[in-house]
């Protein structure tokens, strides 16, 4: 009996994560400074986990409402219409997920019926394609180009526009290029959901992340799109809560419902005490925010100068905590620039290949690591880069 052949057919279909088979090689590497994973390297700051600690001191370890805590939902929906600029129903319009990749995955599959399509951008996260896919659905890729500043265009999103089409899924600040979107282009995006009767899903997990006196604009708080759209958020990114798995969907009454059914026979609800920080998080959390977003807009000055005066072209980004270097000046594509950079300098990158095709020539850098860490990294990569120049 083969157990592979046992496996679902969409199951087998799906690759595994660029990002986790390539770091299966630099764990076998030994000693290596990784510029690899998006994980801040920032502990989540004390208020927060005292306010789990003491959630735990006290015994609240039940079950929540199978959309979250009324706490958390309401101080949700506070914090989105101060920061979003949109207004959302704590009782109707919240729900609390397991991370963002929990809200994609219901989300997808509480509107998708097999053959829907749905555009996204490349390059971008890995869970993107796959998570279409699984919910029967069909990927639609848009390439963003280091020429337009890695933003989507309204007038590619156009082109791509089928009658299948029933999604537009977008992600900005974006990983891995940084990409911040201009707003005129969103409200391009915008007139077309309207016009072809679309809905947008926004995953805004980096928003907090801007540099440079960018301001951030959501598609959901554009005129007409609140009925539309699905909007993604979570505390993974700017409160450093990577560990504690906890994101959300904010929605119309009707979609909310809907992806709560999935989510309450999946997982009935996100764990309480995660629900709990996070709404310290919500509350008190801004100052800790700031200092952490002043550190990583040091560290990326720090590494786009540096890269650039590698050689290696490095677009600038808005926001996030990835650089995404253009390494086509060597004579290596990006698994082999990674590669070789992870075995000759022991330092870790991504190739830009795990996030789609028109990452190829490019490689993701990730600065959640110390400026001295940084430092040593940016020096053996400058080597590297001097001896593989065309």
């Amino acid at each position: 009996m083969s157990l592979t052949d046992k496996i679902s057919e969409r199951v087998r279909a799906v690759p595994r994560s660029g990002i986790r088979e390539f770091f299966d090689l630099v764990l076998a590497a030994g000693d290596v400074i990784s510029l690899g994973v998006g994980e801040p390297d920032f502990s989540s700051p004390w208020h927060i986990r005292e306010a789990a600690i003491h959630s735990l001191e006290k015994g609240q370890t039940s079950y929540t409402s199978n959309l979250g805590l009324l706490e958390l939902r309401r101080s949700i929906s506070k914090y989105v219409k101060n920061f979003f600029h949109v207004e959302y129903n704590p009782n109707t319009e919240v729900l609390v997920t397991v991370g963002v990749s929990e809200a994609l995955d219901i989300a997808f599959r509480s509107l998708l019926n097999p053959g829907d399509e749905v555009i996204y951008h490349e390059p971008c996260y890995v869970s993107y394609s796959p998570t279409i896919y699984m919910a029967y659905g069909v990927p639609v890729v848009v390439n963003t180009k280091g020429e337009d500043d890695f933003a989507l265009r309204a007038a590619d999103v156009e082109k791509a526009i089928t009658p299948r089409t029933k999604v537009i899924m977008l992600n900005f600040p974006t990983n891995p290029t940084g990409s911040v979107m201009p707003k005129a282009e969103l409200e391009g995006i915008a007139e077309l959901a309207k016009q072809h009767d679309l809905i947008v899903i926004t995953d805004e997990i980096y928003s907090e992340l801007l540099y440079d006196d960018r301001v951030h604009h959501s598609i959901a708080a554009l005129p007409g799109m609140k009925e539309r759209s699905i909007l993604m958020h979570g505390f993974s990114k700017a409160f450093a809560m990577t560990g504690f798995r906890l994101g959300y969907a904010c929605s119309p009454p009707e979609l909310t419902e809907a992806m709560m059914k999935i989510h309450q026979y999946s997982m009935l609800c996100a764990p309480i005490t995660a629900q709990i920080a996070a709404t310290e998080a919500l509350e008190h959390g801004a100052g800790p925010m700031e200092q952490m977003r002043k550190a990583y807009w040091r560290r990326r000055n720090m590494v786009v100068s540096s890269l650039n005066a590698s050689g290696l072209s490095t677009f600038i980004p808005g926001g996030a905590f990835y650089v995404f270097p253009d390494i086509r000046s060597t004579a290596l594509t990006s698994r082999e620039f990674a590669t070789k950079l992870l075995e000759e300098e022991k330092v870790a990158v991504v190739p830009g290949t795990a996030f789609g095709k028109a990452g190829e020539g490019f490689v993701r850098c990730c600065y959640c690591t110390s400026e001295e860490k940084l430092a040593i990294a940016l020096e053996r990569i400058g080597n590297f880069a001097k001896r593989y120049q065309r």
